[in-house]
C-alpha cells in the first residue's frame, strides 16, 4: 500500500476553493490492509476518542483482506448465505452504519469522523452528506473521472438504472441521498451514524473487480435469480477502472480523495497513526463486538 508523507495536503487556493470555512486542521490516517472486524473496530476506537476530545478530526482511508461482506446496521443477517460466503474464505461484519450489503474487495474506503460541532458535518444527515460530497467529488474529478452527485433520493427522479428494488439486499443496487454517480451509475456509496455528539460517515469506492460477485455470498429464491441479480447489479453500479478504462492504485486513489477534502473543505491534513488510546480501544471492539455474533447476527 502506497505511503505518504506528512503533512498530506492543504488547501492552496483559500478563500476561492469549496464553501466558507474556517481553514482546519485534520488528521489523514492510512490504514494497512485488514479484516472486516478491525476496520469496524477502528473507525468506532476514533469515534469514541473524538467524542471523548482526545483526538482530532480524521479522514481515514483503508481496505479490506480477505473480501468482507459487510452488512448495514439493521440489515437481516438472514440475507446472507453463510455457507457460501464460508466456502469463498469471506469475512462477515455489521457496520455501525445503515445501508445494505456490500462485498468490500478491489476498493478504496475512507470514513470521516468528527464532532457535529464541525462545521462540515453540520446540520442534518442529508445536509452533511451534501457536503461532504464536494470533497469526494473532487477527488474524483482529480482522477479524471465526470462525476455528478445531485441526485437527492426522494427529491429528483433518478434514472431507471437506479430505481431500488424491492427488498433489495445490495447496496450498490439502491440510490441514497447525494450519491455520486458516473454515466448515470452509482460509483461511490457512504452512510453515516451519529453518537456520543460525533458524526462517522464512510463510504466505498469501487476500484476494478466484478461488483456482481456479491450475489455470490447473498440469498436468491432460486439459482436461476442469483444471474438475474448479478445484472441488475452490472446495470446499475460501476467501478473506476470501467469508467476510466485505466487501473487506479489504491495509493493513487487515495492521495486524489485526500487532495479533494484539503481542496473542498479547506483542510490541512497530516497524517499520524492511531493513539495508543484507539488502538487499545479498537482490540477491546474487535473482541468484544465486531467478531462476535451477538452483533453480527443481531438482527
Amino acid at each position: 500500500m502506497t505511503s505518504l508523507r506528512s503533512p498530506i495536503f492543504e488547501d492552496p487556493r483559500g478563500e476561492a476553493q469549496g464553501a466558507n470555512y474556517p481553514p482546519a486542521p485534520w488528521r489523514l490516517l492510512l490504514s494497512s490492509l485488514t479484516d472486516g472486524p478491525t476496520n469496524m473496530s477502528v473507525d468506532e476506537a476514533i469515534l469514541l476518542t473524538v467524542a471523548a476530545g482526545q483526538a482530532p478530526p480524521t479522514l481515514r482511508f483503508f481496505a479490506w483482506t480477505p473480501p468482507c461482506l459487510s452488512l448495514g446496521y439493521a440489515q437481516p443477517v438472514a440475507d446472507v448465505d453463510l455457507d457460501r460466503l464460508r466456502a469463498r474464505g469471506w469475512d462477515l461484519v455489521r457496520r455501525p452504519t445503515g445501508g445494505r450489503a456490500i462485498l468490500h474487495t478491489d476498493e478504496l474506503t475512507y470514513s470521516v469522523i468528527a464532532p457535529v460541532t464541525e462545521p462540515r458535518v453540520a446540520g442534518g444527515v442529508v445536509e452533511s452528506y451534501r457536503q461532504l460530497s464536494a470533497g469526494l467529488m473532487r477527488g474524483l474529478q482529480i482522477l479524471g473521472l465526470r462525476v455528478r452527485a445531485d441526485k437527492e433520493y426522494g427529491g429528483n427522479p433518478a434514472p431507471a438504472s437506479q430505481l431500488p428494488m424491492p427488498n433489495n439486499p445490495v447496496c450498490f443496487e439502491v440510490p441514497s441521498n447525494y450519491e455520486i454517480t458516473a454515466g448515470d451509475k452509482k460509483l461511490l456509496g457512504s452512510a453515516q451514524v451519529r453518537k456520543r455528539g460525533v458524526v462517522l460517515q464512510h463510504g466505498t469506492l469501487p476500484l476494478t473487480g466484478d461488483l456482481a460477485r456479491i450475489c455470490e455470498g447473498l440469498r436468491c429464491d432460486s439459482d436461476e435469480e442469483r444471474p438475474r441479480v448479478a445484472a441488475r447489479v452490472h446495470q446499475r453500479a460501476t467501478t473506476v477502472l470501467e469508467v476510466l478504462g485505466r487501473e487506479v492504485s489504491w495509493g493513487e486513489a487515495a492521495a486524489a480523495m485526500a487532495r479533494g477534502f484539503a481542496e473542498m473543505l479547506k483542510l490541512t491534513l497530516g497524517e499520524s497513526p492511531l493513539t495508543a488510546r484507539e488502538s487499545e480501544l479498537a482490540a477491546k471492539l474487535r473482541a468484544e463486538k465486531y467478531t462476535t455474533e451477538a452483533w453480527n447476527h443481531r438482527v
